[in-house]
């Protein structure tokens, strides 16, 4: 398969090593001498940066995981003769690209492997492989924050959209895209797996940007 061409693994390489950027981890330790890991939801995300370290810290956080995702997921783009645009094959290696860069944050290689959740990675990724969906899925995604301030059920709710989105919406039948709207619900309820525990016996803690308060 093209996929697995010689010429495209090089780009899987890159795509695991930006993933891998542990940038909470990083900012935490350079800019404020702590691992949010040992804090907090001990996750090495953006969440967990605001709650242990607050705004000024989260939002670079956020960002650079956000861009790690659509990099890895764009990284095809930079060797135009590899494959055809928008082909099954190129929508593959795209998607590859972008579940490596998500499995490089939540086992990151340059931070013994103990990573986030992969939320803001993965948002990352779609807005490369469907700028549309996505645009709905944040829509949805500030709206359950809005009413209820959970950045967890903001996410989980955000990635079914994304399926919605893809299918009922934009009606993509590119089967690489509809499996892989399915896996990544399938990801974020498992990597939320405590958190749904816990916003079912009503303990989940709420996250409230324009407080000045934040839990440890």
């Amino acid at each position: 398969m093209i996929i697995f061409d010689p010429a495209i693994l090089p780009l899987y390489v890159m795509a695991y090593l930006l993933g891998s950027i542990p940038t909470a981890v990083w900012t935490g330790k350079l800019f404020y001498g702590i691992d949010v890991r040992e804090h907090g939801s001990h996750n090495a995300g953006a969440t967990n940066t605001y709650r242990v370290l607050g705004g000024k810290a989260a939002v670079p956080v956020l960002l650079v995981d956000i861009l790690k995702g659509f990099t890895a997921t764009s990284l095809i783009h930079l060797y135009p003769e590899l494959l055809e645009r928008d082909t099954s094959s190129f929508v593959l290696v795209k998607i590859f690209c972008g579940s490596l860069a998500i499995l490089g944050h939540l086992f990151p290689l340059f931070a013994g492997f103990r990573g986030g959740k992969g939320v803001a990675t993965m948002f990352g990724m779609i807005i490369g492989l469907h700028p549309a969906a996505a645009g709905i899925s944040f829509l949805i995604f500030l709206l359950t924050y809005g009413v209820w301030s959970y950045v967890s059920l903001g996410s989980i709710l955000a990635s079914f959209a994304f399926i919605l989105a893809v299918v009922l919406v934009f009606k993509d039948d590119r089967t690489a895209l509809v499996v892989f709207a399915l896996l990544q619900f399938g990801l974020i309820l498992f990597t939320h797996r405590k958190n749904i525990e816990r916003l079912k016996s009503g303990n989940e803690k709420t996250i409230r940007i324009f407080s000045s308060k934040r839990s440890l």
